[in-house]
């Protein structure tokens, strides 16, 4: 199992600094372009294209998120996932942690994307792991 998405696995986490683009824009992480898609608003968005994923989780937490957020979310992150690990190297490295599992802990109370004291939904995990499954079967 691979629970900490830092030093060796740092490339895992949706602050790692990487091109990400995302509807028509370039972001430099997953968590950049995740937090602009919580806004429909293009001009909104194009805010957080060069914000570092620290900024933008801040500056997301103050967005009206659009009325279909919940529902879109996690596909958002799918896709945001899926960019950034169009790059060969990045996706080699993630091919590379099969079989094991990805567990994003956190010490945050994210227990929606993760997992905190051993309580969480981990989608965060769930999701690499499939994109893992998808890039290894197109392989």
């Amino acid at each position: 199992m691979i629970s900490k998405l830092r030093n060796e696995y740092a490339f895992l986490s949706n602050f790692y600094p990487c091109d990400v683009a995302y509807e028509g824009l370039k972001f430099k992480s997953v968590e950049s372009a995740f937090q602009a898609a919580k806004t429909p608003n293009i001009e909104d968005r194009r805010v957080y294209v060069n914000l570092s994923a620290r900024d933008a989780k801040k500056q997301g937490r103050s967005l009206m998120l659009r009325s279909d957020w919940e529902n879109i979310k996690e596909e958002v992150m799918y896709k945001c996932l899926q960019s950034k690990f169009s790059n060969e190297d990045l996706k080699k490295a993630l091919i590379e942690t099969y079989p094991n599992e990805l567990v994003e802990t956190n010490t945050w109370s994210d227990i929606y994307w993760g997992v905190c004291n051993k309580i969480g939904d981990n989608r965060l995990g769930k999701l690499l792991m499939q994109l893992r499954d998808e890039l290894r079967s197109n392989m």
